[in-house]
């Protein structure tokens, strides 16, 4: 340990806890009139916002919530939902954004590994509670989330959510406490095993806010948010905090628009009709919003995409970019907050033609501030930053999970040797930029050589006719495991397999693919499994396809 010098602070010095209520101060104060908006259900001002998160806390503290207890939200992305990542942490309580997309009984298991005590269930999610109620061991009451109407339950309400907010006090007094409080639990959307509860402090949530904040708006090549941007969310709120971004709008004092329920339609109607600048989703609600019937009519020029949680192919890049929008990538996972890297375009990219651009736009992107990523091969020992040699992301940065909630063995396996593990395998290159080129379990391996699926999908993107498509290695007799591919074809196209081999085939040409990686199974199927938040399920397309599904 280092024998450095510390300095006493004066009597009466106060000491400053990064606590999330420091993230109001700024929105209402430079942005006080500025809009909230509920798709086409309400708006209101910061001031209002402000003034109903108060009340929020107040109706919490008289349903008995306190320091410590954990409060549960099952809601669509709504403006209750922003009320909530602020009242309840800042309450000393930790929120628990439950991942309604999960099985109920995979729902059940995280809430009662949670041990919520209180529930804030949305109408739509009623017939679910009441399914699950009888397996909550710790929950003590339900608050009823309405639209319209309250729907009758047959559960043990302790009141309706704007009812409470109307009988309660508009000032609470939000107190001081230790920043390292646990203020938000979520659960990872894994495919093996039951999910993991991933948790973050009050300090890390606003080191990743402020940084957030800085790298959105200091590059003038990826400047995604700006005082004057509409921020509109299309990741869930139950997911990464909607990748931290509604924390980053309300410190600002940004117009945000909360879509609610995501329907591609209604997504492209909100980004027109209130002049949304700034979105971040995942591949497959991008492509699904390009294609629906609003989308097609639609010029989304001016609407700044961030894409993330999986690869976005070249294929769907240029389709949205030729639509007007201009994609950018980040990185992260549900343990990292989750901002890691982001696409970050220099002078020579800037100026070159936008689809000159693109090839680096859908990079994984260079470390943000305060990242400590390095790539290692299998001893630990960092790999040739040289774009080609190949190992495992392994990271430190302020804001990354401690562990998993209750799991120890698993934590201390996420963090060995001091630095937490992602799982994914990428190259860097001499300018500091990553890329990911598959994850380690999606690798395949034919022929003792290695193929990235990713790599396979971007290029099998590129067909026109090629709307969305997934690559999996499959066991092989020969060659230990070969290459499968599911493609999706545009609407009102067709495609077969000769017509992708002579597709790939100009890529061995050129000699971006080896001729054996060329996938010999190819199935053209409607529509390719996804996880509960959008990313491709490879492992449910190699269970389906070994069991002959």
């Amino acid at each position: 340990m280092l024998n450095t010098k510390i300095m006493p602070p004066a009597e009466g010095a106060y000491s400053y806890p990064l606590l999330i209520k420091r993230l109001l101060l700024s929105g209402v104060r430079y942005q006080p009139d500025q809009e909230i908006v509920y798709a086409d259900k309400l708006r209101y001002s910061y001031r209002t916002l402000n003034e109903r998160i108060q009340r929020l806390a107040n109706a919490l503290t008289a349903a008995g919530v306190k320091a410590g207890d954990t409060v549960a939200l099952l809601d669509w992305d709504s403006h209750r939902s922003l009320e909530c990542f602020f009242a309840v942490p800042m309450l000393g309580a930790v929120l628990h954004t439950v991942n309604i997309r999960l099985s109920p009984e995979q729902i059940a298991y995280t809430m009662n590994h949670a041990e919520d005590d209180i529930v804030l269930v949305h109408d739509d999610f009623l017939p679910l509670m009441e399914q699950v109620r009888g397996e909550l061991r710790t929950v003590r009451g339900f608050v009823q989330l309405s639209d319209g109407s309250a729907t009758p339950t047959e559960l043990p309400l302790l009141g309706e959510y704007e009812a409470l907010l109307a009988a309660a006090g508009s000032h609470f007094d939000f107190p001081d406490f230790d920043e390292n409080s646990v203020a938000t639990l979520f659960y990872t959307t894994g495919t093996t095993g039951n999910p993991k509860g991933v948790y973050f402090s009050h300090r890390q949530l606003v080191l990743h806010t402020l940084n957030e904040l800085g790298t959105f708006a200091g590059w003038d090549g990826q400047a995604l948010l700006r005082a004057h941007d509409v921020y509109m969310p299309i990741t869930p709120m139950f997911h990464v905090h909607a990748w931290g971004v509604p924390y980053v709008a309300t410190a600002m004092g940004v117009k945000q628009v909360y879509p609610g329920r995501y329907e591609p339609n209604t997504l492209v109607r909100l980004f027109r009709e209130e002049g949304v600048s700034f979105s971040h989703c995942v591949p497959t609600i991008l492509q699904m919003m390009l294609e629906c019937e609003e989308g097609k009519r639609t010029d989304f020029s001016g609407w700044k995409m961030l894409l993330g949680g999986s690869a976005l192919t070249l294929g769907l890049a240029r389709q949205a970019s030729e639509r007007g929008m201009l994609v950018h990538c980040g990185y992260g996972m549900s343990e990292t907050c989750p901002l890691l890297t982001l696409t970050h375009l220099r002078g020579e990219d800037l100026a070159l033609p936008m689809d000159a651009q693109i090839p680096e736009r859908i990079k994984t992107g260079v470390p943000v501030p305060l990242v400590d990523l390095r790539i290692v091969d299998g001893k630990g020992n960092e790999v040739a930053h040289d774009g080609v040699a190949l190992g495992e992301i392994v990271l430190r940065a302020p804001w990354l999970t401690q562990g998993y909630l209750h799991e120890p063995e698993k934590g201390a396996e996420l963090w060995k040797g001091g630095w937490l593990h992602t799982g994914d395998m990428a190259s860097i290159d001499a300018r500091g930029v990553v890329e990911i080129k598959d994850r380690i379990k999606d690798v395949i391996k034919t022929g003792g050589e290695w193929i990235s699926s990713l790599d396979l999908e971007n290029l099998i993107s590129q067909h026109p006719a090629v709307a969305s498509v997934a690559v999996v290695g499959i066991p092989d007799a020969q060659w230990g495991e070969r290459p499968l591919a599911l493609v999706v074809c545009v609407p009102g196209t067709s495609l077969d397999q000769p017509a992708i081999d002579l597709h790939l085939q100009q890529f061995v040409a050129s000699g971006q693919l080896n001729k054996w990686a060329i996938p010999r199974q190819i199935r053209f199927v409607a529509d390719i499994p996804k996880t509960s938040v959008g990313k491709i399920n490879k492992k449910l397309i190699r269970e389906n396809e070994l069991a002959g599904r």
